[in-house]
This record gives C-alpha cells, structure tokens and sequence, in this order.
C-alpha cells in the first residue's frame, strides 16, 4: 500500500470481490462416469457389472469391496447400497472395432479423441460415451441405446433373444429424477422378494407340520393281503359245512320246540326269594336302628341327653 519501488496496484488486487463458481468441464465429466469404475476410479475393464441405479463398476473392485470388514472401512457413498454380487450384474457389453486404445497413442504425439468409446449399440451402432442414453435389461445383462428401444419396440432381447419386462429397463448413469425413480423401484423390488420369501418359508413349516402328523398318526394301511386261490378256495369249502350244520341244528331245535317238550336246566341250583326262606342276614338287620351296629356305646354318648333312639 506503500507503492514501494513505485509499484502501483491494481483494484481486483485491493478488491476482493466474490469467488467464481468453478465450472466442471462436461467432456471430462462424462469420460469419468462412462470410462472409470465408481468404486475404484480406474478405468472400466471386462468383466464390468452395473447395479440397479445404473452405475458401472469393475467387478474385481465389487469384490474387494464387499470382502473388506475390517472397522477402517470407507464407506462409498455411490456402492453403500451394494451388500452382495446379487445386488449388482454383469454386462454384455459389445466391443466397438474403430476403438484402438492406448497402442494409437503410444508416443504421445497423437490427439486423443476423448468421444471415442470402447463399447457400442449392437443395434443402431452409437457409441457409448454418454451422449446418448444407454440402459441395460436386468434380466440377461445386455446393453442397448435408448433409440434402438424406442425405435425397436418388443419384448424380446435383441441380441440374446430373452424376454423381459419394461421394468427390467435400468438405464446407465441416468439424471438425478431417474436415478430416484431407480432407487424406488429397486426398493418396491427388494421388499416383495422379502415378503415372497416369508410366505413360502410359512408355505414350507406348514407343510412340515402336516407331515410330522401324518408320520405321528397312522391311517389304515392301503395294503391288500395277497392269498393263494388254494387257501381261499379252502375258506368257501369250511363256509359251505359251517353254515350247512348250523342250517341241521336249528332245523332239529325248532322241531323239538314245537312237540312241546321242555329241557330242565342243567344244574340242580334253584333260585329262592328271601321271603321263602325266611333268613335276614347281617346287611339287611343293619338297615334298622335296633341293630347292635346302629347303638351307641356308653363312652360315644354326650353329656346331654336326648330321647332318641340313637340313645338307648
């Protein structure tokens, strides 16, 4: 502020006004989506595997990440919602044949065309650099550009012939509203699998519980007795004598009853009422009060007299 040495300042250098908003370059920005794993930040390389948000990994970096259990454990904000490798699934990816890699720049004296993708649409042939849209079906992997879809509408996968459904639809490294839209549908997803799996762990204990009855009561056995014709042809000959004897018997029974005649019992026991006899024995005597078992002895009767039978 001197102006020592005859310096003379300038105003933004005594000013300080606001900072600029830095701008993020939209070519290096996509490179880095498209072109490098989120987990790793080293470039995508075969096998690569893409989860239900649509963004893209290197699935050797999936692995690391999910075997790491150790407490240092960072925590990526873009793979927090990977826990297993079912929760992501790997592309089928189709090579683009103008793409040379690094062996066209090996002197570093050649322009390198950022726009230059490794991986195209086996459909309409756009390259995969992230100005057009890409999805991935769910189902077997495969991935084509948004056009060939629309233009191309069916149900059927254009390259490897799987069916799927609009749902199976994950687009890659889709905007903000998309990848919300994804995250809702990923969550819809997860739950009815969670419910479809209870109902058929009850399905499977139910079906325990009605056999472990079955084996703890056993029902009538299904099984026929085999016999030989010969036993049962002995059967319907012992049948046949058996029921002619008896047919005899009751002929011969029914004959003497109707001559009158009446057989005297075996045994010479004749049954006589009490009254003939004229006995009482001890049980009948010891209904009545006079009886020595309904009397009192002198050492059982109270100090109070009451003239009852009881007493005398």
């Amino acid at each position: 502020m001197g102006c020592d040495g005859g310096t003379i300042p300038k105003r933004h250098e005594l000013v300080k006004g606001p900072k600029k908003v830095e701008q993020v370059d939209k070519n290096a920005a996509l490179a880095a989506r498209w072109n490098y794993c989120a987990i790793s930040q080293r470039p995508l390389r075969k096998p690569i595997v893409a989860c239900e948000l649509g963004r893209l990994y290197n699935k050797d970096a999936v692995i690391e990440y999910l075997l790491d259990t150790s407490p240092e454990k960072c925590i990526i904000e873009t793979a927090k919602h990977i826990k297993s490798l079912k929760d992501v699934k790997e592309l089928n990816l189709t090579d683009n044949p103008a793409w040379k890699g690094d062996k066209a720049n090996t002197k570093g004296d050649k322009f390198e065309d950022l726009q230059r993708a490794v991986f195209i649409c086996p459909v309409v042939g756009l390259e995969m650099n992230g100005r057009q849209k890409f999805c991935y079906l769910r189902v077997c992997g495969c991935v084509f550009s948004e056009r060939a879809m629309k233009e191309i509408k069916t149900e059927v996968c254009h390259k490897c012939g799987e069916s799927f459904k609009e749902d199976d639809v994950i687009v890659l490294n889709g905007s903000k509203e998309e990848i919300a839209d994804l995250q809702r549908k990923m969550e819809e997803r997860k739950l009815k699998a969670k419910l479809l799996k209870k109902a058929k762990k009850s399905k499977a204990t139910q079906a325990a519980a009605k056999s472990a009855l079955t084996e703890a009561i056993p029902g009538p056995s299904t099984e026929k007795p085999k016999e030989n014709k010969a036993t049962i042809d002995k059967m319907l000959n012992g049948y046949s004598s058996t029921t002619s004897t008896a047919n005899a018997q009751s002929s011969s029974s029914s004959t003497s009853t109707a001559s009158g005649k009446t057989g005297k019992p075996a045994s010479g026991i004749t049954k006589r009422s009490l009254t003939e006899t004229g006995e009482k024995s001890e049980v009948y005597k010891s209904i009545f009060t006079s009886h020595s078992s309904a009397k009192r002895a002198r050492e059982e009767k109270p100090n109070w007299i009451t003239h009852t039978a009881y007493y005398y």
